[in-house]
């Protein structure tokens, strides 16, 4: 399928979180990502499902990686288990230490202008998409193609 045909993956907001998120997945770091499921209905956007291919964007708004869902769970946030929070990537050693650096996110003025509630907060119930994927391709800044990537 032709890169302008799939969805994008954006992580994080651009900036230095995105860059870092977006370094974590070209590095085979990163392999799960969460979501809030209220964005997606916010949007009227459906689940990603497993088997679904995105181009991953840097902060440029340029694609940069072809990544594969493995495995799409909605579930409380109560429930994001370790080896979930472990495979974000992000240097979290606890779920709690995860948890509290997505609730930073999640509680940041840019997402709760994004969602409209300049009130919003996260509590155990909040359901949320906890992906998992996989890095399939790399795309060539220069000529924009695909290179697969071997697993």
């Amino acid at each position: 399928m032709p890169l302008d045909d799939l969805p994008r993956a954006e992580f994080a907001f651009p900036g230095p979180l995105r860059d870092r998120l977006v370094a974590a997945i070209l590095a085979g770091v990163k392999t799960s990502t969460t979501g809030l499921l209220l964005g997606y209905e916010r949007e009227g956007e459906p689940l990603p499902h497993a088997g679904q291919r995105s181009v991953v964007l840097d902060s440029a708004e340029q694609p940069v990686a072809v990544i594969e869902l493995t495995d799409v769970r909605v579930l409380r946030l109560a429930d994001v288990d370790l080896q979930h929070a472990l495979d974000e990537g992000e240097g979290d050693e606890s779920v709690a230490q995860w948890r509290a650096g997505h609730e930073e996110f999640w509680h940041s003025p840019q997402v709760r202008a994004e969602l409209g509630d300049p009130n919003f907060a996260v509590d155990d119930d909040t359901l949320v998409v906890a992906e998992r994927f996989r890095l399939v391709g790399l795309v060539d800044p220069a000529t924009g193609a695909e290179t697969p990537v071997n697993l």
